[in-house]
C-alpha cells in the first residue's frame, strides 16, 4: 500500500498531509460536503507503509484521508476512532499534537 504525502515545517511544527495514494485527485461528495483530494495538497511524493508510520509519529499536525491512512494512525495510537468523520464512506481525521 502506498500513501501520498506532503510535509511542511513552520517554526517548530511539522505538518503532514497524507492520504491513500489511490484517492489522489479524487472528489468526494456527500450532500453539501465536498472534498477535493488535490495533488497540490497531498501529492508531494509517494511513500510506503514504513515511511508513512515514521511521518505519522513525528508530525505535530496531521490531516489524513482514506481507510488505510486512518487505520494506520489508529494502529499507531495517534488517532482515535471517536475523531473520525466520513464523506461518502471515506474517512478523514485531523490530529493536533500538543
Amino acid at each position: 500500500m502506498q500513501f501520498s504525502v506532503k510535509v511542511s515545517n513552520y517554526q517548530k511544527n511539522s505538518t503532514l498531509n497524507i492520504c491513500d495514494a489511490k484517492l489522489l485527485g479524487k472528489n468526494i461528495v456527500q450532500d453539501e460536503l465536498k472534498m477535493h483530494i488535490s495533488e497540490s495538497y497531498y501529492g508531494e511524493k509517494l511513500v510506503e507503509r514504513e515511511e508513512a508510520k515514521s511521518l505519522l509519529k513525528n508530525s505535530s499536525i496531521i490531516n489524513m484521508v482514506g481507510k488505510e491512512t486512518v487505520s494506520l494512525s489508529i494502529e499507531l495510537g495517534i488517532g482515535s476512532e471517536t475523531g473520525i468523520k466520513t464523506i461518502s464512506g471515506i474517512p478523514f481525521l485531523l490530529i493536533f499534537k500538543i
